[in-house]
């Protein structure tokens, strides 16, 4: 099966994370891929995530400072339909191969740039020192007070009501940040590049034109803090704020009889009390969320409550192994899965039968474990291409294709920015839950969709939360009751004027309703239908699942605690993750792919994605050998502090921290020469000011771990001008400031334009639209078929027929 990137060719410039794991995507799915390197190679060689991220791609080595191999390169240029490169700006300037030049030679070029901080500045940056600044390093675990109170500069309102214990909070016992494993800036901005390209896909089918890419690490670390970094005008508005983003509260962590730990999202009291009461396990049917009196609520207040429970959870867990409650969780529809390793993932038979997980014949390491396929679509199911070839292994190859090409000339065909986003006239049905559906929808809504989100009539009490205003802006809310007949019929005719349905629930639910793709694809044949799970095809598929499931079977929260390392270290669920919105990413790849071949065929198509596998991307930094031994790599501090002496955080004298990057051999050498011996008491020594001078003058890499970033961010200037940050009047918390875009097109900018929607607020226009008289809304709203905000003229007090 031909994959539908199949004929796109790709030129990939890249290095380090986000730039290489674009191109392995691009590959995956049927794209003709050829990395250039360098003769004087690349600096980060002998990485082991190049054994994945540069896989199923061509190597050819050429040196564009020359006329020969640059004219070479300006010939596959010409023929090329994507180029990728993570080159300090200005450099590829300086070679005559920034964005404008090349799009003479190439008007239907798309240009991917991956920089540090952005394109305006020059500055360079490895991961961490981009996770310093931007003060996500901080956030990771969270403030004790909460993100909303954190960022508003508000004490912790319950540090005299409640002693948290240290043993319940996430990470390190110490104070300060975390320097985790998992490298979120460049996750962010890999996730933020592979979407921005593909909504640039889609866009050059209609406009004939490609069109530059931007994107950042530092971008990538604000799509992590996305959840975290809200400011709001009345942030004790009721219900908008919760315990949820806080490091204070426990996070559902749970050590079992066998040492090994656990994961309950949210953590259940009934269920583990109940289930745990005898000398075996016994869970029931009714011991679910759904069923519990007692469930923990999510206002911040809560706290008090998770604080109490939290000890006797802990005892009860501990009666039983690991593998005992994961299955009582599966009988009892329960969110817990055991945090296991990275090797133990890469290993699990689940996974493998699912292609999420793959074996790839590597020519120096033999048959190695790796992150498989992470989206299909019916029409491209995905395959890895090959390992990562040697470098140059190609490149006479590549070459002697360059020299048949015919010589580049300038075209008369400038891209010429359309003012619309790229998805302007495609209309989208979200009837996504929570966070990994709906924030999907809001990254096709920022490109210039029509969403159109389906609520029920009660949803008002989760979208007043500030953890649902992060993936509910730019949409219209259509409020109905499916169980009644005009309600489902209503949303029928809305379906019929869809382009797309997303969603991420439980797939037999969608099926007793009629709104399965089976049941659709009949009536709207060109209907493309996006199904974003929590786990892999199997077992597990219809089971409850969400972020930190996925990132426990990942293995992202072992890598993260450190494990391996023994002691006193525990599983980090981190509140920067990239799982639901990761998989929210991966949704709104698969759609612009699936909207693409669309304008070919004219055919619709299914998408699959799921948690699981934004996950494995996420910790795909790592293989396995298939018998489940370990491949050698860096290993993460106890402490979370960083890896070894040489990337990672140190304390100053004055209490402020700072991040080393010491990655070339000069580097190392200058910062043994400053540090000596015991780095660590040579920093506790001397006050942050005066130690970053010494290293900048020593051509050190390092960064101060800001604490006040996330303060500063929304003030930030440029960051407005530029839309990575937004702001909008909201109707329950006055004006609200978010995270905004986290790439740039610049022929089919994004569009940042509603707030985060009021249950039922487009409810009424909506069924106009779809030729619905006054008299017959009144009536639906009047039968609680429907949901109007504000209520319709005439409209009866509503009565409560659900019982809430």
């Amino acid at each position: 099966m031909a994959g539908v990137l199949d004929g796109i060719k790709v030129l990939d410039l890249s290095w380090g994370i986000a730039g290489p794991m674009t191109g392995m995507l691009l590959a995956d799915h049927g794209a003709d891929v050829t990395r250039i390197e360098r003769p004087e190679g690349d600096p980060f060689d002998g990485m082991l995530g190049y054994k994945v991220w540069h896989r199923g791609k061509k190597n050819a080595v050429l040196n564009l400072k020359t006329v020969g191999d640059l004219g070479l390169f300006k010939k596959l240029v010409a023929d090329a339909d994507v180029l990728i490169e993570t080159m300090t700006p200005g450099k590829m300037a300086q070679l005559g191969l920034n964005y404008e030049e090349l799009a003479k030679i190439n008007p239907k070029l798309i240009y991917c740039s991956i920089s540090a901080y952005g394109d305006d500045d020059a500055r360079p940056a490895y991961d961490a020192q981009v996770a310093a600044e931007s003060g996500l390093q901080w956030e990771q675990r969270g403030w004790p007070e909460g993100a909303l109170y954190h960022m508003a500069g508000r004490e912790d309102p319950f540090a005299e009501a409640v002693e948290i214990d240290p043993n319940h909070v996430q990470g390190a016992n110490r104070e300060g940040p975390l320097h985790l494993a998992s490298k979120w800036p460049s996750l962010g901005a890999f996730f933020s590049a592979i979407t921005g390209i593909s909504a640039a896909l889609f866009a050059r089918e209609k406009t004939g034109r490609g069109q530059k890419v931007s994107t950042s690490l530092l971008q990538g670390a604000m799509a992590c803090g996305s959840g975290v970094w809200q400011r709001a005008e009345d942030i004790d508005a009721p219900g908008f704020n919760t315990w949820i983003m806080g490091s204070a509260s426990p996070k559902g962590h749970f050590k079992c009889a066998d040492g090994k730990w656990l994961h309950n999202w949210v953590p259940n009291p009934r269920f583990i009390l109940e289930a745990s009461k005898g000398d075996k396990l016994d869970a029931s049917p009714d011991l679910t969320v759904q069923n519990d009196p007692d469930r923990f609520g999510i206002g911040p207040e809560e706290l008090l409550v998770m604080a109490h429970y939290q000890p006797i959870l802990a005892d009860a867990v501990a009666k039983f192994n690991c593998d005992d409650w994961v299955k009582a969780a599966s009988d009892g529809n329960m969110t817990m899965q055991p945090c296991r390793s990275i090797e133990e993932s890469l290993t699990d038979p689940l996974l493998l039968d699912d292609n999420c997980v793959a074996t790839v014949n590597d020519p120096e390491l033999g048959p190695i474990n790796q992150v498989g396929i992470t989206y299909r679509l019916t029409h491209s199911q995905g395959q890895i291409q090959g390992p990562t070839r040697a470098s140059g292994a190609d490149t006479e190859a590549v070459k002697a294709y360059a020299q048949s090409l015919p010589d580049p000339h300038v075209e008369k065909v400038p891209a010429q920015p359309t003012g619309k986003g790229p998805l302007d006239g495609i209309r989208v049905l979200d009837l996504g839950l929570a966070i990994a559906g709906p924030f999907g929808c809001q990254l096709l809504a920022d490109m210039g969709a029509d969403v159109i989100k389906m609520n029920t009539l009660w949803d008002s009490y989760w979208h007043k939360t500030h953890i649902a205003a992060m993936a509910n802006r730019n949409k219209r809310s259509f409020a109905v009751m499916l169980k009644h007949p005009k309600g489902m019929e209503a949303l029928k005719k809305v379906i019929a004027t869809c382009d797309v349905v997303q969603h991420n629930m439980r797939y037999p639910a969608t099926q007793r309703l009629g709104l399965d793709y089976d049941s659709l694809k009949k009536e709207f044949p060109r209907l493309i239908y996006c199904h974003s799970r929590g786990f892999e095809e199997g077992p597990r598929k219809n089971l409850p699942g969400n972020d930190q499931t996925g990132a426990c079977l990942s293995g992202v929260q072992h890598e993260d605690g450190a494990l391996y390392a023994g002691g006193d270290t525990h599983p980090v669920w981190a509140l920067t993750s990239l799982g639901d919105t990761g998989n929210g990413f991966l949704t709104a790849v698969g759609i612009c792919n699936a909207l693409m071949e669309r304008e070919r065929t004219g055919k619709g198509q299914f998408v699959d994605t799921s948690i699981i596998n934004a996950c494995l991307l996420n910790s795909s930094h790592a293989v396995a050998k298939p018998d489940g031994s370990a491949v050698d790599r860096p290993m993460l501090n106890a402490d979370q502090t960083g890896y070894g002496d040489y990337y990672r955080l140190y304390q100053c004298a004055d209490g402020a921290w700072i991040q080393i990057a010491a990655i070339r051999p000069e580097q190392k050498t200058a910062f043994d020469a400053l540090a000596g011996d015991d780095k660590i008491a040579a920093f506790a020594g001397r006050g942050s000011a005066e130690l970053l001078a010494d290293l900048g003058k020593a051509g050190i890499p390092a960064s101060l771990s800001d604490a006040e970033a996330s303060r500063r961010l929304f003030d930030n200037a440029d960051y407005k001008a530029k839309n990575w940050t937004a702001e909008y009047q909201d109707r329950y918390v006055g004006k609200l400031e978010q995270i905004g875009l986290t790439y740039a097109l610049s022929d089919t900018p994004g569009v940042i334009g509603a707030p985060p929607l009021i249950v039922g607020d487009s409810t009424k226009a909506i069924l106009e639209e779809i030729g619905y008289s006054e008299e017959e809304i009144l009536a639906m709203a009047n039968e609680t078929a429907i949901l109007c905000d504000p209520p319709v003229p005439g409209q009866k007090e509503m009565q409560n027929p659900w019982g809430l």
